[in-house]
């Protein structure tokens, strides 16, 4: 009677939603861990101005909130990753508007119970290039390579959606010592937070 070692399992499949938030268009992406990388499940965006010429601002909150719902409820991911926001002195404006959008994401996350985590544009671009001071097409060949993509993701809220997902991937993979599944994939890293 011979006996032989167990067959070690895989650990259990993680999935992680990246989002750049945006109140036209927000960028979203479902990568989950495998024994040979990180895989998309979906990618795509929610437009909230589709079909419609509304400046209403609750309407066009509303139907973000009711589309990142919509992927979390189909999903289900255990961490959602959303780029912290920058304000810029130029643009005020710019950056009370994106926090609206960034603020009814981070409600869907909290009432779904899902951790969010941060990181700055930088570290995203330092995580996935190399380079702090990526350009948009850089990020986009990067992205393409470490998800064995055919073609470069558009538009490029997908593919900073990606981006996000993908940072978190490559950071928890780093703490977690290559293990993808392990407590430190989904806990967040330093720069977690809202």
């Amino acid at each position: 009677m011979s006996t032989s070692a167990p067959t070690p399992h895989a650990p259990p499949a993680v999935r992680v939603m990246g989002v750049d938030p945006g109140l036209r268009v927000t960028g979203y992406s479902i990568i989950e861990t495998r024994p040979r990388g990180p895989h998309i499940c979906e990618a795509g965006v929610i437009r909230t101005m589709e079909g419609t010429k509304t400046t209403d601002l609750g309407k066009r909150i509303s139907v973000l909130y009711n589309g990142i719902v919509e992927v979390v409820d189909q999903y289900h991911p255990q961490t959602m990753v959303v780029e912290q926001l920058f304000a810029h002195y130029d643009h005020p404006r710019t950056a009370i508007l994106m926090a609206h959008a960034r603020g009814v994401i981070l409600l869907a996350a909290a009432q779904r119970r899902i951790p969010v985590v941060s990181y700055t544009a930088p570290r995203i671009k330092k995580s996935i290039t190399g380079s702090g001071r990526a350009t948009k097409e850089q990020m986009q060949h990067a992205i393409r390579r470490e998800l064995n993509l055919t073609k470069l993701p558009e538009p490029h809220d997908v593919a900073d959606a990606l981006a996000a997902a993908l940072c978190h991937y490559c950071q928890t993979r780093l703490m977690g010592k290559g293990v993808p599944g392990r407590a430190g994939w989904v806990n967040a890293p330093e720069e977690s937070g809202h």
